[in-house]
């Protein structure tokens, strides 16, 4: 599976806390991506689709493109489009906001308004009419000079600028955003959750690692990490390991599957490791464990290929001896 990369702003912009430019300064990056810090994307002319986290929407001229930082995502841009990007830190536009970049879905937008379309970017396609797109474009001509020049007072009236741009979408979007934040809080964090868990359900007998589960859920393994943790109280290593108990129990419970078979299909190469891990979890072997399922009742079904009901031959064997008087032998003979 690809990495995906994540830039820093030394690697994609002139400034470190804030930068603006055009399409034409720096080449378009042409696979998925992300980085640590903040952007917004204007399109000025070339209609487009965006993905970010998994989920592509429409991106016309018109639209504003609010993406997290660690958030997977790519627009690809057709021929003769025309696009302004804005990257800032997050310590420029919220100094006061000691929450990490980790955790900015647990911010309620009453505390940073200014958070609501970066937070609700895959429910919603922001897109301004003519009047509205005329509006941002004199903030955005306006932030280039002030960017240019970074004299005294830049960084203030940059800030400013920047959030009336974010304040033109939050207006115009009022209603939908304080939907999101009322019935969908959270609900992002859930969805790349249920995403992992799926991933590792599917991929139990392979090499697991934190890397492709995070490639699979849009995220960095670092932000997967701290996820998992928050959500589950659990890492990835002891999800996966559970998980692959869980389906070791299920095996040895209602399959006939021998204990190597077993443990090749929950992801152990080595039998013996997994005999002890399964002792150390279970209190007891993964034989004793089927042996004690026996005992109460639960019968594996037969192998594939063997009809229920028809005796291996040392079943029938054993059968045999058993339905054979045991005295037989020393019964008296009669003249």
């Amino acid at each position: 599976m690809n990495r995906i990369k994540t830039y820093g702003m030394a690697e994609r912009a002139d400034y470190f806390d804030f930068d603006i430019r055009a399409q034409q300064v720096r080449e378009p990056l042409e696979q998925p991506h992300r980085h640590e810090y903040f952007q917004i994307q204007v399109n000025l002319e070339g209609d487009t689709r965006q993905t970010i986290s998994g989920t592509t929407r429409p991106f016309p001229r018109g639209g504003l493109s609010f993406v997290l930082p660690y958030r997977v995502h790519l627009v690809p841009h057709p021929p003769g489009a025309r696009y302004v990007i804005v990257n800032f830190a997050q310590r420029f536009l919220w100094p006061e906001l000691a929450v990490d970049a980790l955790d900015l879905e647990d911010v309620p937008v009453s505390q940073a308004p200014a958070l609501a379309p970066f937070l609700f970017q895959e429910y919603l396609d922001f897109e301004l009419d003519a009047q509205g797109l005329a509006e941002a474009e004199t903030l955005i001509a306006r932030l280039m000079a002030e960017n240019r020049r970074r004299g005294f007072g830049s960084s203030t009236a940059i800030r400013g600028l920047l959030l009336q741009l974010i304040g033109l979408v939050c207006a115009r979007y009022e209603a939908d955003l304080l939907h999101l934040a009322r019935h969908h809080a959270g609900s992002s964090r859930r969805e790349s959750v249920r995403r992992v868990l799926a991933h590792i359900g599917a991929r139990l007998a392979d090499n697991l690692t934190l890397n492709d589960a995070a490639a699979a859920a849009f995220l960095s393994p670092n932000y997967l990490a701290h996820l998992l943790k928050k959500e589950t109280g659990k890492t990835f290593t002891e999800l996966v390991a559970e998980r692959r108990m869980a389906l070791a129990r299920d095996l040895l419970a209602h399959t006939a599957r021998g204990v190597a078979q077993v443990a090749h299909a929950a992801g152990f190469a080595d039998e013996a490791y997994f005999s002890r891990r399964f002792r150390q979890l279970e209190g007891v072997s993964p034989t004793g464990y089927r042996e004690r399922l026996r005992g109460d009742g639960a019968r594996p079904p037969p192998e594939v290929g063997q009809e229920a009901g028809k005796k291996t031959g040392n079943e029938a064997s054993q059968q045999g001896r058993q339905d054979t008087p045991r005295n037989a032998r020393n019964r008296p003979r009669i003249a």
